[in-house]
């Protein structure tokens, strides 16, 4: 482990800590925030009883179809506006500006376009996602050396077999970024969607937890929400790293 991951472990082992003295002795109302010991006993019993695991199964089906057409959407217009710089630069300002834009606003619209269903909680992930891996697409296809794609002309490559066997090989590690932001995005999204927009779902149960003061529950659910997401983007980070390890040996 390295000097900077053990500083990071011991920053957060010392908030826990901090927290958890707080809330002990009083000076934080279990009202507000109970003790970290307490949000771990509730996500364990919560986890055990399985009591969730329906509106959990429900999630994660919601953040998959977002995810799956958000990279797939996301990359498509990143390869356009990297063959098209004059529409990237027409795009730019929006691209900089795009996640100040209030998502929830066209929540009315998808359920009139698509009904009162799961389908306008996967567009509220879609349109949450998907720009972070355009960007990340147009980015790393932007990066490519440009004497790769020299070597590639002069062996009379097509365009699609310079793109395919030169330059989306190169911009790999951008595209994985692009997946990565993508995943957390499309969480986001969804989980904040079901808050405040559905009658099931792990947000939803986050939420009814917090209105019927139920900390312990909230927090539980809260503590293995972040859990697991912490886990996959751990997982996609360790995945990346092998990637990286195995190119550069070659």
């Amino acid at each position: 482990m390295s000097r900077a991951a053990t500083y990071r472990l011991a920053l957060i082992a010392t908030a826990v800590a901090a927290l958890e003295f707080a809330c002990r002795i009083g000076w934080i109302d279990p009202i507000a925030v109970i003790a970290p010991s307490k949000m771990v006993q509730g996500a364990v019993s919560l986890l055990a009883s399985g009591q969730y695991s329906a509106d959990l199964l429900l999630t994660l089906q919601t953040v998959a179809a977002a995810l799956v057409i958000s990279v797939f959407t996301g990359f498509l217009l990143g390869l356009l506006l990297y063959r098209f710089p004059r529409l990237k630069s027409a795009a730019d300002p929006f691209l900089a500006s795009y996640y100040a834009i209030p998502m929830f606003m066209f929540y009315p619209l998808f359920i009139v376009m698509f009904g009162l269903n799961r389908w306008p909680l996967v567009a509220i992930g879609f349109v949450f996602s998907f720009i972070a891996m355009a960007i990340n697409t147009v980015d790393g296809l932007s990066r490519v050396p440009k004497v790769f794609i020299r070597v590639g002309q002069s062996m009379n490559l097509t365009a699609w077999q310079r793109l395919r066997y030169i330059q989306l090989p190169a911009a790999a590690p951008y595209l994985f970024t692009g997946v990565k932001l993508a995943v957390v995005y499309a969480f986001i999204g969804v989980i904040a969607g079901e808050f405040v927009l559905a009658g099931a779902g792990f947000g939803y149960r986050i939420a009814f937890a917090y209105n019927a003061f139920d900390n312990a529950t909230m927090y539980g659910l809260l503590l293995l929400l972040i859990g697991g997401v912490g886990g996959l983007n751990l997982s996609l980070y360790r995945w990346e790293r092998l990637i990286h390890e195995r190119r550069g040996g070659r």
